[in-house]
């Protein structure tokens, strides 16, 4: 075995010109078997396999958990303490804030423990365990009990992780939630055995102005100069296990969490980031690259870039409904830009022209080998067919389930009208109780309904142009005959006069309900309607949809067979992966470097009092022009701020800590480049930047302008 493992380590060195060296989301638990760990230390790690994952003891992935619903956040004290980005917190801080606590544009510093503001519905999650999977999954493939396709699936890969956590020796813990999920296209399985805290509470965030500094024009840019990040902290019960919020919880006492390094960075020491990476497609063909550029990055760029010009120009106007809409509006202008820069990558990158070398390759590999034969081909004619499809199915999503918040819950309509013609008074008691849970929740204090009915009067119209009459949800019949055609009359109506658009129209329904109001019910239409189409455009894409997934296993296989005895990595799907690369600066053009690191000097330089994006607050300003940096300070009496890293992440890995060789954290991982965000698809060892927050700015926020050094006293700092 020993001398096996030498010779696959001797390849890969050997053929080390092959490889991307800062490319890869890594398996923790397959680190041994893929040697990457000699790939980590001949870059620069100073640590053992076992110090960054041990299955039978504390490491580091111990300090590192899933913050929220879709970002990374690490332990950086002995008391359950939260790093994580502003724009992961965002939720959470536009949560407690209002017009009379305007913590986004304030800023929260909690001074003491009591202070600490419970956060209802965030959670915190650690992995607890890892177990490979694929020979049950194999097994139970060869007995018949499931096929290779529904293998695949959720319902089935749900039952077999709640089957094998039954037998496990941590169904009786308290916390522990199980997810099996396919790897690889469905060639490897993993149960993953994740511990969730309940009980997080906020500690500190900077102002937006410091926390999201430049806004949308500086998302996914180089150089930076935002102070992205947030703070929170996990409470327990007095056992230390999870427990929904009580005043009785602690703060947890945990294993593991991350030393402070303030030590400073230079171009090329080694940085690596642990975290949970969204999702990735680095094994598309050419022809599903095009389908992305085209049926979904398109759409997307459209609807959205509609409905933010209009959320803009109404939060501009009202403080108010910037609070309301600030969340919706940061979360849909992300992946707006993400888009754009993507599409532009693809060409500048001339990615479709790596992938066809690829497949090039790919084609030559498969000649001897029927399994792989004519897959390519095949994944292409599938894409061909239904990448129309594919193009309506986003304009759909976008529009109507993205941008536009109001409907009516069409199948409590149904159940109304039935209990209403049974004559069934419980049936229809219970009904009425479940449409007033769902009015709350759709006017909410974040749902202001004549905003809604300006962004449908901007998205209607937008829809309608890039899609044919034919392809339409037959609301579009409704306007056309009883408005003639009029977006803006129809949308009126609906928001006028509809059972869900008012207090006052509900109350009326709910006090006498008829089939007649329901059916004349333009929102309850328009519901079904929408709920239809989505449902009709589902089944025409799981037409190839079985076929095109066992293609792509095929297809992932052969790739990973013709690269060894180099080591494959699966795409991202939002569990722990380690990436390593160093600090680096980058050339994004002829005559243009960029410096791997930024100093406050450049906020000032962006400053625009007239700019909400680029605002600087004034004791900021004032802290920066005395040069008050305190033990933070570059050896040149600079404050450093950002840095750039060749580390391999994507969305999802914001928040995740940036480590040095002796892993220790230097950093907060929270945006990608503008010139590589093709690399979703296809990495570019040249281009593909991580951009990281400084650890000794986020320290000199605390310290110095959120009066917050209890906080910082908090942690263990290696100066």
């Amino acid at each position: 075995m020993k001398i096996k493992n030498f010779l696959v380590l001797f390849a890969t060195l050997a053929f080390g010109q092959f490889i991307k060296a800062d490319e890869g989301m890594w398996l923790l638990q397959l680190m041994k078997q893929q040697n990457s760990i000699d790939l980590m230390k001949k870059q620069g790690l100073k640590l053992d396999a076992d110090a960054l994952y041990n299955p039978n003891g504390v490491s580091l992935k111990d300090a590192v958990g899933i913050f929220g619903g879709g970002c990374t956040g690490e332990i950086i004290s002995s008391e359950g303490l939260i790093l994580t980005n502003h724009h992961c917190g965002y939720a959470s801080i536009q949560q407690h804030s209002s017009v009379e606590h305007d913590y986004l544009t304030d800023g929260f510093w909690a001074k003491n423990r009591s202070e600490e503001l419970p956060t209802p519905g965030l959670k915190f999650q650690f992995i607890e365990r890892i177990e490979d999977i694929t020979y049950i999954v194999n097994q139970k493939i060869a007995n018949g009990e499931t096929s290779e396709i529904k293998a695949l699936t959720r319902p089935f890969l749900d039952k077999l992780a709640n089957e094998l956590f039954e037998k496990s020796d941590l169904k009786n813990k308290k916390g522990i939630q199980v997810q099996a999920l396919p790897f690889y296209a469905g060639n490897k399985f993993y149960l993953f055995y994740k511990k969730v805290y309940s009980d997080v509470r906020m500690v500190a965030a900077p102002p937006s102005s410091i926390g999201k500094f430049g806004g949308e024009t500086d998302n996914w840019m180089w150089p930076r100069h935002t102070g992205d990040f947030s703070m929170f902290r996990i409470y327990a019960d007095v056992n230390g296990d999870p427990a929904e919020y009580s005043p009785n919880n602690k703060p947890l006492k945990t294993p593991k969490y991350l030393t402070i390094s303030i030590k400073g960075l230079n171009e090329g020491d080694y940085t690596m980031i642990m975290g949970f990476p969204g999702s990735t497609s680095r094994y598309l063909t050419v022809s599903e690259v095009k389908e992305r550029m085209e049926a979904s990055n398109d759409p997307r760029i459209k609807i959205r870039g509609v409905r933010l010009a209009v959320l803009k120009e109404v939060m501009d106007a009202s403080d108010k409904t910037r609070i309301q809409y600030a969340n919706k509006f940061a979360g849909s202008s992300n992946y707006w830009k993400n888009s754009i820069g993507m599409n532009k990558a693809i060409i500048d990158n001339d990615v479709l022209g790596a992938k066809a070398e690829q497949e090039k390759k790919f084609n030559e590999f498969a000649k001897n080998r029927p399994e792989y034969q004519g897959v390519v081909n095949k994944i292409d004619s599938i894409v061909s067919s239904t990448m129309p499809v594919t193009r309506q199915f986003y304009y759909l999503s976008e529009a109507f389930r993205g941008a536009i918040e109001f409907g009516s819950p069409f199948q409590l309509m149904d159940q109304m009208k039935r209990a209403i013609n049974e004559k069934n008074d419980s049936l229809k008691n219970k009904t009425i109780e479940e449409l007033k849970g769902v009015f709350a929740a759709l006017h909410n204090k974040d749902y202001d309904h004549e905003v809604d009915r300006k962004v449908a009067k901007a998205v209607f119209p937008e829809y309608a142009k890039a899609i044919a009459a034919a392809d339409r949800p037959v609301f579009f019949n409704v306007i056309e005959k009883q408005f003639k055609g009029d977006y803006n009359a129809y949308i009126d109506a609906m928001y006028d006069n509809s059972i869900m658009s008012s207090q006052a129209n509900f109350d009326k329904f709910i006090k006498k309900p008829t089939v007649k109001v329901i059916d004349n019910d333009l929102a309850t239409a328009y519901s079904r309607a929408k709920f239809d189409k989505t449902n009709e455009i589902a089944k025409l894409l799981n037409t190839g949809g079985n076929e095109l997934a066992l293609l792509h296993k095929a297809y992932i296989r052969g790739l990973e067979e013709m690269k060894l005895p180099v080591p494959s990595y699966p795409d991202a799907n939002f569990t722990i992966r380690l990436t390593y690369g160093n600090v680096k600066s980058y050339d994004p053009r002829d005559g243009v470097h960029y410096n791997y690191y930024t100093t406050a000097d450049g906020i000032l330089e962006k400053e625009n009092p007239e700019d909400r994006e680029f605002i600087v607050p004034g004791k900021l300003k004032e802290l920066i022009e005395k040069k008050d940096f305190g033990r933070y300070a570059l050896a040149d009496g600079r404050l450093p701020i950002c840095f750039l890293s060749s580390n391999d992440i994507t969305g999802g890995n914001s928040g995740s800590p940036v480590m040095n060789a002796q892993g220790q954290l230097v950093g907060c991982a929270f945006d990608g480049n503008w010139e590589s965000l093709s690399g979703d698809i296809n990495f570019n060892n040249q281009l593909q930047r991580c951009i990281n927050l400084d650890i000794r700015y986020v320290l000199f926020i605390l310290e110095k302008l959120g009066n917050c050094k209890h906080l910082v006293d908090e942690m263990t700092i290696v100066e």
